[in-house]
């Protein structure tokens, strides 16, 4: 049994969102001890570590929802799984052309920047107007 700095500390996530997720109900603690300190079994810092390893995969809460009972589930089918990861991974895809877009514009900008000492600026300009 772990009070929730302990299982914090075991589960590599800080105390406040260990609280969080058993606020959300996303991972509760097992009880309360007579001093009303959440308490905590090896088994729920696995899932608070099994959450915490899925949000640096950016899952969302829900998605981390869906995998936890998945995780729970000895029955599962890996295909649901698979297809919840490879959505993420779609996910990810759209997001990194979405900053590659960012970047290319910010780069064009930044090359029609004189960046000396007079005032006009193109990059100033776009962020007024939104044009180039």
């Amino acid at each position: 049994m772990y009070k929730i700095s302990e299982a914090a500390k075991r589960a590599n996530l800080p105390v406040k969102t260990v609280r969080y997720y058993g606020d959300i109900g996303l991972v509760i603690p097992a009880g309360r001890s007579k001093s009303d300190y959440r308490i905590y079994m090896d088994a729920d810092v696995a899932k608070l570590s099994f959450v915490g390893r899925a949000r640096r995969y950016n899952f969302s809460i829900s998605q981390c929802r869906d995998l936890l009972d998945l995780y729970e589930d000895e029955q599962r089918p890996s295909a649901v799984v698979k297809k919840i990861t490879l959505e993420k991974i779609a996910e990810i895809d759209c997001k990194l052309r979405e900053l590659q877009e960012l970047r290319d514009d910010l780069q064009h900008l930044a090359g029609n920047c004189c960046g000396d000492a007079r005032p006009d600026c193109p990059i100033i300009d776009k962020l007024a107007t939104g044009h180039d």
